[in-house]
């Protein structure tokens, strides 16, 4: 009778039983890792690599968790009945309810999330993830579409620019779009853009457009408005004194940074002061690049007349013995001189830490919107002088560009040209460091004064390289007022300093943690076992 019993027992089916629990248990794990994938998915942190693939994988998981709760309950019912009616089951019940519950609130949370994407929260202390209320307010404004195409180069990291894209995308209403193209990959599209160099965002709002030098709110949300106010602005390029030509393409013209500025939405035209005796209306800016002779004292007059109403003006003088200035008077840098406090030096700055001694190289960058987001980037000046700051002006100009220590100013020119050899004369040379470029602002009167020692830097043969073309187009909108034409109420970030406890705290913390607390513990033990055992 017990042989039989124990035969029954061996070839009852109750023992596979536990075969289909192995097979729940794994096939819920699984699901369960599969929906966090998917949630990854949804909310665009993680790409799938075969969506299709995919969802196949997560419906045979989910099949075989009821194939094996049907399986362990076919062939144990019993075990199931007593899973439900017993004391294990008012227990696990209280937990399964909870568990569900729980499951359920984070379900909801997520639907809710998902089908309300345009309102993101920002959970941040001083809200560093949040657009400014001005930002906002331009996005609400915007009369039509906006498409941005940021033009980046697996060189340049893109992580701040499309967090900061995607982040107008969500607050426009579906007015702001963007997508990112490799310009190395799509070398056509960013020329037929105007795009040099990289990390540009170019938008386009119908038949206007703006191309946006760095991603920063700042520039994006000045573009933006530039694009609901395409009133012309003219740049004008000083003619009929040798100045580099705008017209005709070569290696010491003008034609890249003229495209360049018409990619912006300048309107770039030549001026000859000479023959029209007067300056445009709509000029927004006047520049005066690398003239080989001197200004007349007339022309001095009306470029005078025209700054000192709110003009703009950006010099660029080559040093001397590039020029046939000889010694004729310069009007236009006795005025820069006498009326904003910038003077040229007569030399020729020397930078021996560079292959070629004549090309100075930036340093130091002044803390200036022409230059704030040039720092740690180069650009170089050949054949450059320096410029000197007067220290008693009332709209103190600012320094752009400095040298480093070891440069200096050469005014030997007769020893240069005879055997190219160049040394450091003290009491003769200029000291480094030396400025290269400088800015000057009339508050009162609106005005904007820009100059640079060198010409060459912004010629077609150099301006693609490094961030020459950057300075010379952040000069031009600055000059002209274009660089921030909104400003924004941005928080500043909250910096927290955590104040380490003195010494003699410090070793206090350490014996209570270390010693007393374990301490009490462990009296508190031996006494209830005391007390215990006192009681039998």
């Amino acid at each position: 009778m017990a042989k039989t019993k124990n035969s029954q027992k061996k070839n009852s089916p109750k023992k596979f039983a536990i075969i289909g629990l192995w097979v729940f248990g794994i096939a819920l794990l699984a699901t369960i890792l599969l929906l966090v994938v998917k949630l990854l998915a949804v909310a665009k942190i993680y790409t799938l690599p075969n969506a299709q693939v995919f969802n196949w994988a997560l419906g045979i998981s989910a099949a075989l968790i009821v194939l094996g709760v049907a399986f362990f309950a076919l062939l144990d019912p019993q075990r199931v009945r007593e899973l439900l009616t017993g004391r294990q089951a008012r227990y696990g019940s209280n937990a399964a309810i909870m568990l569900l519950a729980f499951v359920g609130i984070l379900l909801v949370v997520n639907i809710l999330v998902l089908q309300n994407p345009g309102k993101p929260m920002d959970f941040t202390e001083d809200k560093q993830n949040s657009l400014a209320a001005e930002t906002l307010d331009t996005l609400k404004a915007l009369p039509a579409s906006v498409q941005a195409t940021a033009f980046y180069t697996s060189q340049t990291p893109s992580d701040t620019a499309q967090k900061l894209l995607e982040n107008y995308k969500k607050q426009s209403n579906g007015k702001f779009d963007y997508v990112f193209i490799d310009p190395d990959q799509t070398p056509l599209l960013a020329r037929q853009a105007g795009i040099t160099g990289d990390g540009k965002i170019y938008l386009q709002m119908g038949d206007q457009h703006e191309i946006v030098s760095y991603a920063s709110e700042q520039d994006i949300t000045s573009a933006l408005v530039r694009l609901m106010n395409p009133g012309q602005r003219t740049i004008y390029f000083l003619t009929g004194h040798g100045e580099r030509d705008i017209q005709n393409a070569g290696d010491t013209a003008y034609t890249t940074g003229k495209s360049a500025l018409e990619a912006k939405n300048y309107t770039v035209q030549s001026l000859n002061l000479i023959a029209q005796n007067q300056i445009p209306d709509n000029a927004t800016a006047i520049v005066i690049a690398g003239p080989t002779q001197p200004i007349s004292a007339a022309e001095q007059v009306l470029l005078q007349d025209y700054v000192s109403k709110g003009g703009a003006l950006v010099v660029m003088e080559e040093p001397a013995p590039l020029t046939q200035f000889g010694n004729s008077p310069d009007p236009l840098a006795a005025y820069l001189a006498a009326n904003w406090g910038i003077a040229f030096d007569n030399d020729i700055v020397i930078d021996t830490n560079t292959s070629q001694p004549v090309y100075a190289v930036a340093a130091t960058y002044g803390n200036h919107p022409i230059t704030e987001k040039l720092q740690g980037l180069v650009s170089f000046y050949p054949t450059a002088r320096s410029l000197s700051i007067a220290s008693n002006m009332p709209n103190q100009p600012t320094a752009l560009v400095a040298t480093i220590n070891s440069a200096w100013g050469e005014t030997d020119f007769a020893s240069m040209q005879a055997n190219g050899q160049v040394v450091f004369d003290q009491g003769v040379d200029v000291p480094g460091p030396l400025t290269l470029a400088v800015a000057a602002e009339d508050t009162t009167a609106g005005s904007h004064v820009v100059v640079f020692g060198d010409a060459d830097f912004a010629s077609n043969v150099f301006f693609n390289q490094y961030a020459n073309g950057d300075i010379f187009i952040n000069a031009i909108d600055w000059a002209a007022g274009q660089e921030q034409l909104i400003n924004l109420k941005t928080p500043s970030a909250i910096s927290r300093t955590l104040a380490l406890p003195s010494s003699l705290w410090l070793l206090i913390m350490a014996i209570s943690f270390l010693c007393i607390l374990p301490g009490l513990v462990i009296a508190g033990g031996v006494i209830s076992w005391l007390i215990r055992r006192s009681r039998g």
